[in-house]
């Protein structure tokens, strides 16, 4: 069975994460911060974040095109790729025009961070930044659609796959934003940022109806995108194989389940009862923790994804 490029996966690894990022923490400031607090100093942390994964996300994309180039051409040396091979890639090929949307919405992402700033003082402004932000971010993490199994049909079929791709897709950057949130504002020292832990106590605990949300459009697209990949049958179960990996994304995705249940139900109201009687730095810390376990969770999920859109579901 051949095995996957690893220079391709773990370029496809970190877009997954960066472009989560971009997509999901100004989604999460936009449904979880009221609006004054969309200027804290948590949104602004925030805004800083999106600015750093908007231009991680642009050399990681320029790389990801060198790479193809290689792939595509077969040589043994990226000095001996030339020009007219990416032209050909960007304007000839739907990587190329997946590509191309990412990185205009990429720049659209940093220009509106460095307008933030301008705009701060004007009514509505840090709302029109973070939707700016979302919508730029979510075009950019919808184009890795075309990267994987979603691009493989034709007709009618690629649409109905390509289309649960993507919201497969914006539902898992909608979680690993909010996690990646609630982990930025567990991080704050209790005693010296109460505001931070007064925030992380009423966004943890009003989140469960946007979670709700994204473990359902992941668990249909999931279903969906099985069904259109494999088809009514069982993969071959071994190790590195696709279904094996594919196993294994689902084992920790019943983990992260998991360990979101009992944040939602037991740490999340403890932290909120803790609060009310002011001594709430054990229960952040119990929080913290758990955060972090499901935060390591999702960055697995994601390094499997990577792996999976670069395999053949078909025993070879």
């Amino acid at each position: 069975m051949p095995q996957p490029d690893w220079v391709a996966a773990g370029l496809r690894l970190a877009l997954y994460v960066d472009l989560a990022l971009l997509f999901g923490l100004p989604l999460f400031c936009i449904y979880a911060l009221h609006r004054g607090e969309r200027a804290s100093r948590f949104a602004m942390r925030c805004q800083a974040l999106v600015l750093g994964c908007a231009v991680a996300g642009i050399v990681l994309s320029l790389g990801a095109l060198v790479v193809m180039a290689r792939a595509m051409t077969g040589v043994s040396d990226y000095a001996a790729l030339q020009g007219h091979v990416f032209a050909m890639i960007v304007t000839g090929t739907d990587f190329g025009v997946a590509w191309s949307v990412r990185l205009v919405a990429l720049l659209l992402c940093v220009l509106a961070c460095i307008s933030w700033r301008s705009w701060r003082r004007r009514p509505g402004a840090h709302f029109a930044a973070l939707a700016a932000l979302a919508g730029s971010g979510g075009m950019a993490l919808a184009t890795l659609a075309w990267g994987g199994h979603g691009a493989m049909h034709e007709g009618a079929m690629r649409y109905v796959h390509l289309s649960a791709d993507v919201a497969h897709l914006l539902a898992a950057g909608a979680w690993v934003g909010a996690l990646a949130a609630f982990v930025l504002l567990s991080l704050a020292r209790p005693a010296s940022d109460q505001a931070a832990v007064a925030l992380l106590s009423r966004t943890s605990n009003g989140f469960a109806r946007v979670g709700t949300i994204i473990v359902a459009t992941l668990l249909l697209t999931g279903v969906l995108n099985y069904w259109f990949i494999v088809g009514p049958v069982l993969p071959d179960l071994t190790p590195m194989s696709y279904g094996g990996l594919l196993a294994a994304k689902l084992a920790l995705f019943v983990a992260m389940l998991g360990l979101a249940a009992a944040n939602r139900f037991r740490l999340s109201p403890r932290l909120a009862l803790a609060v009310q009687a002011g001594e709430y730095r054990v229960a952040t810390l119990a929080l913290r923790r758990s955060l972090l376990l499901e935060a390591c969770a999702a960055a697995l999920v994601m390094a499997l994804v990577a792996m999976l859109g670069m395999l053949s579901p078909a025993p070879m």
